[in-house]
Order: structure tokens, then sequence, then C-alpha cells
């Protein structure tokens, strides 16, 4: 009889667990900033968007929160994105900021570059394919950014965008004024049963996904840690000044734009690395367009091999658990009072939850407790599919039967429990796309692959989407 192998409980789904079941830092915050004063830039990064730029800056249009400036980079579309966006501004009297660029030069550019042109407090950053679908998005976001100090980014849950959502829209009046004079755009990628097929197929895969990831697992995280590793780059709100010194200003000139093959990612270590959190909520929403089965897989090399290049340069986050106890002391001390004397905690006129030192000083001599998510995430990413492949090499077919059965029956229970009101759906959406999540975890061999290439044969680490 073949033994449970230790990793059917993911090390992330215990850590949220016990988060879940410890419950949140109860400190009440008063921050020292008023978030109704604060201002923002919408900023859109384009490439080839003409189905999606109208339905984007209609969902933007009817935000409860305008912001102070819409920016539109256009990187070298080859296609109507700008001409369908400068008409849908005229024709609903939205000023729009529209740069065009000849050739592609990519999206962290363009993030780094508005970080520094302009002078906002916040800058949101909203992909030409996504649309806001809470019409209070921009406004929580800026909300929970001031909550505390240590806040730098916020997103809210991020699900894929489906033709229902794109019709939506169409019943908005700014959409109607902009259909009636574009009767010739289309709000649909393509009209191909093929196409339309493939898309629907990994629709329903990341839906599941993004579910169980963002409902249960950074939920979890939230809740222990206070942030996760990283925000969800297509609709997230960045404090402007942060974005610039912490992540730009200091890691330009030791990696220039080659911040990893997708900058989300690296941008949330870079804030983790520093002491700040990147926060998700949980009451708005947004969608985001999907690719078509056939490119999911460089997606997900993309992401993938971005967590594994951050993990190389944040190695001393990685690190934070071997170091907890020395945090542990450290912590402990800082509460002591001295000769009556109050201590430095007690000292703080402003509070703040999950507060910590800020400087990657402190993490290179005590880690961060979020540390102990990417720990364990790489233990995942590398330990699961190795595991299984090790066992099918080795003939342990019980074994790997018993470790994948156990582990699809864990993940659907947990997936149907989080799913309120929606159960029966997403079990059975969970139970048919189980087969398109084990090949992704085995495509994950492919990456780490590449990645230890890259680092240890071909000596190239210039990175970057």
């Amino acid at each position: 009889m073949a033994t449970t192998p230790y990793f059917v409980l993911s090390p992330n789904t215990v850590l949220s667990i016990i988060g879940l079941l410890h419950g949140p830092d109860k400190t009440e915050p008063n921050p020292a900033e008023d978030w109704h004063e604060a201002t923002v830039d919408v900023v859109i990064p384009t490439f080839n968007e003409e189905n999606n730029i109208a339905l984007c800056l209609a969902s933007l249009a009817r935000q409860t929160r305008k912001p102070e400036r819409i920016i539109l980079i256009d990187d070298g579309s080859r296609d109507k994105t700008m001409e369908y966006a400068k008409s849908f501004c005229e024709l609903n009297d939205m000023e729009l900021i529209a740069i065009r660029r000849k050739e592609s030069i990519g999206k962290t550019p363009t993030l780094k570059r508005q970080s520094r042109e302009f002078d906002s407090d916040v800058e949101f950053i909203l992909d030409g394919d996504t649309i806001l679908e809470s019409e209070n998005y921009i406004d929580r976001m800026v909300q929970e950014l001031y909550q505390g100090r240590g806040i730098a980014s916020a997103c809210g849950t991020i699900l894929p965008l489906r033709d229902r959502d794109r019709r939506s829209l169409l019943t908005e009046q700014t959409m109607q004024k902009f259909m009636a004079v574009n009767p010739a755009a289309s709000i649909y990628p393509t009209r191909n049963w093929f196409h339309h097929l493939q898309r629907g197929i990994t629709d329903l895969y990341r839906d599941v996904l993004y579910f169980f990831l963002q409902k249960f697992v950074y939920r979890g995280q939230m809740t222990f840690f206070g942030g996760i590793l990283n925000p969800v780059g297509c609709a997230v709100a960045y404090r402007r000044n942060d974005l610039k010194s912490i992540v730009f200003d200091h890691y330009e000139p030791i990696l220039g734009d080659d911040l990893t093959n997708s900058e989300d990612i690296f941008i949330g270590f870079a804030m983790n690395n520093s002491g700040f959190r990147n926060i998700q909520l949980t009451d708005v929403y947004a969608r985001s367009q999907e690719p078509e089965v056939g490119a999911v897989p460089h997606q997900l090399y993309l992401w993938s091999s971005s967590f594994l290049q951050s993990c190389y340069y944040f190695d001393e986050l990685v690190r934070s658990p071997f170091k907890a106890m020395k945090r542990y002391r450290h912590h402990k001390e800082e509460k002591k009072s001295i000769d009556g004397k109050p201590s430095i905690e007690e000292k703080r006129i402003f509070k703040e939850q999950y507060r910590q030192p800020f400087g990657k000083d402190y993490t290179l001599q005590y880690g961060r407790p979020i540390g102990w998510v990417l720990f364990m995430s790489a233990i995942e990413k590398i330990g699961f599919p190795t595991a299984i492949v090790i066992m099918a090499l080795l003939k342990l077919w019980e074994p790997l039967a018993l470790t994948i059965g156990i582990e699809a029956v864990l993940s659907l229970t947990i997936l149907t429990v989080v799913a309120k009101g929606r159960r029966w759906e997403y079990l059975f959406k969970g139970i048919i796309v189980t087969p398109l999540r084990y090949g992704a975890l085995l495509f994950d061999l492919l990456t780490i692959g590449r990645f230890a290439a890259d680092l240890w044969i071909f000596r190239n680490n210039r990175w970057r989407k």
C-alpha cells in the first residue's frame, strides 16, 4: 500500500489554511494621508488591441473615480488601436494623451517612463485587453493603497474576459456612440469557430485556476502576511514614487529594462524585498482577455520563468525562513519597554497593519515574513513536477496514481468550499480542467531546464518580456 507523499498538501495550501485560521492583524490603522486627495493617472499599454481598446476605455469611462490623465501608449501596433482609441475618446469627451511608437519596445519601459515623466500620486496600469468590471475598481485601489505607508501596490480579483462581458458593455452609451460612428469595428478577437473554441477552453481553465488562487491561496496569504508575492499586472495601482524609486531608479543601472520575462512579478518581489506589500482585494473585479490554447504554453513560460528569475535576483528574500528565529527575537526586543519608557511600536503615532521595517538591509539580515510564501512556492514549482516524473520513470504507478488522485480530490474539495453559491458549477469545471492543470505542471520542467541552461550553460540573464 503506497503512502501519501508530503506534497499532496502543498506547502502554500498549508500556509493559506494556517493564515485563514490565524486571522488577520487586528491593528486598527489610522493612515497619515487622506486617500481622497490622491491624484491618479491611468496608463494603458497597448499592442494590436483594436478589438479590445474601446471596451477597455468604456469600462474606464464609467468609473466612479475619474483620473487626472489617461495616457495610452501604442507600442508599435499594426492595426487600428490608436484610431479607435482617439475616436472613442473624442465621441465621449474624454481627454487622452496618446503616444505612438514606431516599433515595440515592451511594457517595462512604458511603466518606467510614465513613473518619471508624470507627477501623480498613483500610477494605475490598465492593459488594453482588460476591462474594469466593478465601477468602483480604481476608487477601491486608491483607498486601500492609503491604508498604510507600507502598501506599494494594489489589484483586484482578475478573471477571464468572456463574450458575455463584451456584449454587456455594448449597452453602455459610450460604446453605442462609438459603434455608430465605427460600424466596421469588432469587439471580438476572432469570428472563426475554431479559434473561438480554443479561447473558450483557455477561459474555462483559467477561470478555475484564478478562482482557486485568488479566493483561497492569495486570500490566506493576505490574511497571514498582509500581502501577496506580486500584483496581477493587467489592472494594478502603484504608488508612483515607490515604483520609480524602489524599482526603476535602483535596478535600471544594474539591469536596464531586463526586469525578467514578466515585469509585474519582478516589481512585486522588489517591493517585498524593501519591506513593502502588494495587496489584492476580493470585492472588486476586472476581466482580461486570455490567449488561445496554442499560445498558453508561451505565456506559462513567461510567468514561470519570471518567477524563477526573480528568485535568482532576490535570493535573500527566498532564504527568509532560515532567518525566522533571528527576526522573531529582533521583533520581540522591539516590543519591550525599557525603564518604563514606551517601546518603538508604542511610540508610533500612525498605526498600520502588518507593519515592518523598510529597506533591503533589513531583508538581508532578518528576511521577511512573506519570504515563507516565496520559499514554499519555489519548492512547489521545482519539486512537484520533478517528483511526478521520477515516479513515472521508476514505474511507481500505484504511488503516482494515489498522489494524483488524492491531490485532485483535495483541490476539488477546496474549490467547491470557497465557491459559495456556485459549488456544483466549479466542481464540474474543476473536473474538466484537471488534465490541463497537470499538463501545465509538467510543462514547468521545460521552464526549469531553460532557466538552468540560461544560468549555467549560456550565461545569459538578459531576461525581458
